[in-house]
């Protein structure tokens, strides 16, 4: 039986090559990202969830589309139909490769010594940049979209285009790199 993302996107196919984030990314083959929360019995195992899911999950944070996760994936869906238009490729690999180029890999940790607090710079856990990095995706995809002409899943699609392409434009990398820029400072 093949399963594919949203009866589309085959994910057997698609190749993590950050091999820091290869366990936490989850390619497990689902018709619709839907878990209804089995996740939340045990600490880490959210790394068991689909990928996408947990890029729908993240995109009904925050205002107006809390909750509403048919709308979410309904967006998602637009999403990878617009990038497979444009690029030929798999949206799931594209989804992947922005993820391992928005995920910092350091960053800086406040300790006290006395009544001073120094920053000091720590690696980023792998569950760490997995999630910051889908966090900024998100939080971009929402500040592209606030008050502007194109639909969330155009900014969607351009986010997760520029960010797996490492383009310093995108929302996500951006940030990412403000925060490694930071860590290196506290070294």
């Amino acid at each position: 039986m093949d399963v594919k993302i949203f009866g589309k996107w085959d994910a057997s196919e698609v190749e993590v090559t950050d091999l820091g984030i290869k366990r936490y990314v989850c390619l497990k083959p689902v018709y619709l990202p839907h878990s209804s929360g089995k996740h939340a019995r045990q600490q880490f195992n959210k790394s068991e969830i689909s990928i996408v899911e947990r890029l729908v999950n993240n995109l009904m944070r925050g205002g107006c589309n809390t909750g509403k996760k048919q709308l979410a994936m309904k967006t998602v869906e637009e999403a990878f139909t617009i990038i497979e238009n444009k690029t030929k490729k798999n949206p799931i690999q594209v989804l992947v490769d922005a993820i391992a180029n928005a995920g910092p890999r350091e960053e800086v940790v406040r300790l006290k010594y006395g009544g001073i607090s120094v920053p000091k710079a720590v690696d980023t856990a792998p569950q760490r940049r997995v999630d910051t990095a889908l966090r900024y995706i998100a939080v971009g995809t929402r500040q592209a979209s606030f008050k502007s002409r194109r639909s969330v899943a155009e900014c969607l699609a351009s986010e997760l285009l520029a960010a797996s392409n490492g383009d310093a434009k995108s929302f996500s990398v951006s940030r990412k790199d403000a925060k490694e820029r930071v860590a290196k400072a506290a070294r």
